[in-house]
């Protein structure tokens, strides 16, 4: 692997600098015999996509090589930090690739029977075991526990929560206990006061978020990732939904609200970063798509990029451009924080060291 050098503006201080590569690592100390890879643009630490299933198609689990062509499709997107956000397969060896993107495992799913969709979680016969298998999933992960929140009841015909507000409580402490957050599915409003009130870590979704509960959030620190691009399809599920049709209102409605509840998430102060939901009815490689939704929605342009690059890296623990750090970025032609739309035309994908273009 050859040194690098590169001479850009750096974000998100977006001052103009110079670094360098060596061993795959960020040096801020010249390097002797370094090959110029840039002599201007801006360098953005690699995109997060802080929701992104590598290893789910629309038909559910999907083969080893099958989710490696979709890591693939995601860094050549510029995204190189995913957080899983829950499989059914083991990714492991993905894992072991320095030319994929970093995977951060949320191990399985957590659901009851017949309260997800078929195939994707472990499905616990009595809600009574949700603490032993979080604390499972918690040391067999890397950091993460996925819980399924709520999901349709069909014996009710609509949204409804999993969980009683005990054994939710307690199987979140039990996590905590082990070190690992807990991050939770949720579409409706039952299942939020138990959800907040327990501790969890970070809403996947959130589309029924009231202002009230949003400033709770802010003030306990717990993360909202929208996955706005996924929200999209929630029309289409109300129409095949015509068994149900409470669901098929309660979907639309929180279809539409959903870009005044991130808009006053921001204004609130929650930290909202950006997920795509690839996998299943969302495709792979599109964190340009879901960091345009987010400003949209109401994020200035930087809040925007932010939220999928440097705040997110510091969200999940992973450095930006710094001295020491591995050497993940991005260069582009222009300044994203201007045009959102130069993230769909990298110029280099700097990915451990090695350039990907």
């Amino acid at each position: 692997m050859s040194a690098l050098h590169l001479t850009g503006t750096v974000l998100p201080a977006g001052e103009p600098a110079q670094l360098w590569i060596e061993d795959g690592r960020i040096s801020a100390e010249p390097v002797p015999g370094a090959e110029t890879l840039c002599t201007d643009g801006f360098l953005v630490p690699g995109l997060v996509d802080a929701h992104c299933h590598p290893g789910i198609g629309p038909g559910g689990a999907v083969p080893p090589a099958e989710a490696e062509q979709q890591a693939l499709v995601d860094r050549a997107a510029g995204t190189l930090l995913i957080r899983d956000c829950g499989l059914p397969i083991d990714v492991r060896p993905l894992q072991s690739r320095a030319d994929l993107p970093t995977i951060i495992r949320c191990g399985r799913h957590l659901a009851l029977p017949k309260r997800y969709l078929p195939g994707y979680a472990i499905e616990l016969d009595d809600p009574a075991l949700l603490p032993e298998a979080v604390a499972e999933q918690a040391r067999d992960g890397d950091g993460w526990v996925k819980l399924v929140g709520d999901w349709i009841d069909r014996a009710e015909g609509d949204l409804a929560p999993l969980w009683p507000e005990d054994i939710l409580a307690e199987a979140i402490r039990v996590a905590h206990d082990l070190g690992a957050r807990v991050t939770a599915h949720v579409f409706g409003e039952a299942a939020l006061p138990a959800l907040i009130e327990a501790g969890v870590d970070c809403l996947e979704h959130g589309t029924a978020l009231s202002s009230e509960q949003l400033a709770e959030l802010a003030r306990r620190d717990v993360a909202l990732v929208p996955t706005l691009i996924n929200i999209e399809n929630f029309p289409g599920i109300a129409d095949k939904a015509t068994k149900y049709p409470t669901y098929a209102a309660h979907m639309r409605a929180l279809h539409a609200g959903v870009g005044e509840m991130v808009s006053t998430a921001v204004e609130a102060g929650v930290r909202v970063f950006a997920g795509t939901d690839a996998g299943g009815m969302v495709e792979h490689g599109l964190i340009a798509d879901e960091v345009e939704a987010l400003h949209r929605a109401g994020m200035s342009r930087t809040q925007a990029l932010a939220s999928a690059s440097w705040a997110a890296r510091e969200w999940l623990g992973h450095p930006g451009i710094e001295h020491g750090a591995p050497a993940d970025l991005i260069v582009y032609p222009a300044d994203p924080r201007e045009d959102l739309a130069v993230l769909r035309h990298p110029k280099h994908i700097v990915l451990g060291g090695t350039v990907f273009d």
